[in-house]
């Protein structure tokens, strides 16, 4: 389980075609001296098995599924991605629960500086499937970095991203028309079914969610 807090940002060093997989190899400074082989890490948001760890560098191997279904399909040597190891169980939360399970691709809009500020504005376009889980002022994992939803108008979501994150993530590398990972808050996909099923199936009902905070 990851929280969103991006770590540090890597680079994609090479991209090897193995049978029907492709494996990738990341360049990061700190990241890698933390892994061994077979440990999850999440890469923008996609949660992967390290595998060939150095100290500077670790690969990972990628399903057809995974590269057809994440903003994968766009990188390139030399392409910047989040890194975030998983939570420790003594850890503070400092995001919100982020499992590294891509949901649906979106479309980066526009990323710009807010006029008059140091922050910037970030438009991204929602598929249908990651729309519907979607709330004002709700969370929101963008390529795997915690953000809160300020706008929301039908597909269309927009962030405002302070300094701090555009410099510590992977954002200011994307263009208008980049694919992006998405990930939907996992408590609003438990409600959902809740829901569609009644709470007699269910453990815990609707008004005990709300209780517990929820």
């Amino acid at each position: 389980m990851f929280t969103g807090i991006v770590e540090e940002v890597g680079r994609v060093t090479r991209i090897e075609e193995q049978s029907e997989n492709r494996r990738i190899t990341i360049a990061a400074e700190r990241t890698p001296k933390e892994l061994a082989a077979g440990n999850s890490v999440s890469v923008s948001g996609v949660c992967l098995t390290a595998l060939d760890t150095k100290p500077e560098s670790f690969s990972a191997d990628l399903a057809p599924e995974t590269w057809a279904r994440t903003s994968f399909s766009r990188i390139h040597p030399g392409a910047a991605v989040n890194l975030e190891l998983p939570m420790k169980a003594d850890g503070r939360f400092g995001g919100h629960i982020v499992q590294g399970h891509v949901d649906g691709v979106g479309k980066l809009i526009s990323f710009a500086r807010i006029a008059d500020s140091e922050n910037w504005w970030l438009e991204i376009e929602l598929p249908d499937e990651v729309e519907r889980y979607t709330v004002y002022k709700g969370s929101l994992s963008i390529e795997g970095i915690s953000l809160t939803v300020a706008k929301l108008e039908n597909r269309r979501c927009t962030i405002a991203v302070i300094p701090h994150t555009v410099e510590m993530t992977n954002l200011h590398s994307l263009k208008p028309g980049d694919p992006v990972n998405l990930e939907a808050d996992l408590i609003a996909k438990y409600v959902e079914k809740m829901m569609r099923r009644g709470s007699s199936e269910s453990s815990l009902t609707i008004e005990e969610l709300v209780e517990q905070g929820f």
